[in-house]
């Protein structure tokens, strides 16, 4: 585990990611620095992201209870986001099984993020923008198959970071952060 510093020192010698780059879909997981969020969308059943075009982004995406996958609406996580500097976010399995049953009633067939090209920390890079939060995921290339993201959360003291790693690359695909 690295300290937000050392994971920002990282990211920051990271080199940029254009919009084409991230089109397809992506497995997720947190990159873990101490945040309140490490491993909660894992214990969620957090699958990744999906990124159609640079306008129909679908940031959220969880495997349901019967395997398949459903992408979530964003705006009905952001009051728990919101807390989660505040309090512990339950990373059980069984309220992760819970959320899978709620799923069907979060889950949206409509983008609500978009892609654009944004400056962060000096550097332009791929940012996904959500359609109704204030949140901007800030993406930089680890390597032709995975990104480290970092989730600038307007209000939250401790940035999130991290890991998509291009759907299809198998679980041996491994990738050394230091």
């Amino acid at each position: 585990m690295l300290t937000t510093e050392q994971a920002f020192t990282r990211f920051d010698g990271l080199p940029p990611v254009e919009i084409p780059f991230l089109l397809g879909s992506w497995t997720g997981e947190s990159f873990p620095t101490g945040h309140s969020l490490d491993g909660a969308l894992e214990a969620s059943h957090w699958h990744g992201k999906r990124f159609d075009s640079a306008e129909e982004v679908y940031p959220l995406v969880f495997t349901t209870l019967g395997g398949g996958l459903a992408c979530l609406e964003p705006k009905t996580m952001g009051p728990g986001l919101r807390l989660s500097d505040r309090f512990p976010i339950p990373k059980s399995p069984v309220v992760g099984r819970l959320f899978q049953l709620l799923l069907p009633l979060l889950s949206t067939a409509r983008s609500s993020a978009r892609l654009r090209m944004t400056s962060y920390r000096g550097v332009v890079s791929a940012t996904m923008i959500y359609d109704h939060l204030p949140i901007n995921d800030v993406f930089r290339k680890l390597d032709d198959d995975t990104v480290l993201g970092v989730m600038d959360f307007k209000g939250m003291e401790q940035p999130f970071f991290f890991l998509l790693r291009r759907e299809g690359v198998g679980p041996s695909h491994s990738v050394t952060i230091s």
